[in-house]
């Protein structure tokens, strides 16, 4: 088999991109640090045309040299917002309709294969800081916890890996 060629692929100019109908999931980075962890989450929010990100807190925004080294330009096509407080994006999402689901280990958390996506819902996913998680404000403010089922010796998994595990979810609809 031969290896598609960037031309084979026929891949959507920003304009047009910009145009299509997005997958109803924002996706809430709650003081996430890494620069390329928010740019790969920008590459994979691309990828699967989610509507939007918030960056909140202490993430930071494009443009940046950093951030494009892992989106490679997905930083133009996604939107996105920035809150000084995830709290504040949280209540703004809940006023605009969206079901908010925080991406924690939290007791009483519900397993990702088992989140059921409705049809005609708008979701909201928040993932955290690398290593203190989803704040417990923003846990406490979300409608559900959903986790990632882990089955070796490191608890977590990185940022990125999450968000993008979260997001095929939310696209493939299970």
């Amino acid at each position: 088999m031969d290896k598609k060629t960037i031309w084979d692929l026929g891949r959507d100019t920003v304009e047009v991109f910009r145009a299509k109908p997005k997958m109803p999931l924002v996706v809430v980075l709650d003081n996430v640090r890494s620069l390329n962890n928010i740019g790969s989450i920008f590459r994979t929010s691309d990828a699967f045309l989610v509507e939007k990100i918030m960056l909140c807190g202490i993430t930071a925004c494009p443009p940046s040299p950093e951030i494009h080294k892992t989106a490679l330009g997905a930083e133009e096509s996604v939107s996105w917002e920035y809150y000084d407080s995830t709290e504040d994006c949280i209540d703004s999402l809940h006023r605009a309709g969206y079901v908010v689901c925080a991406l924690e280990q939290v007791k009483g958390s519900i397993e990702l294969q088992n989140f059921i996506v409705e049809e005609g819902k708008k979701y909201a996913l928040i993932a955290g800081h690398e290593v203190h998680g989803v704040s417990q404000a923003a846990v406490d403010s979300a409608d559900y916890c959903i986790e990632i089922p882990q089955f070796g010796t490191k608890h977590s998994l990185n940022v990125s890996v999450s968000v993008a595990l979260g997001i095929w979810h939310f696209f493939s609809g299970k």
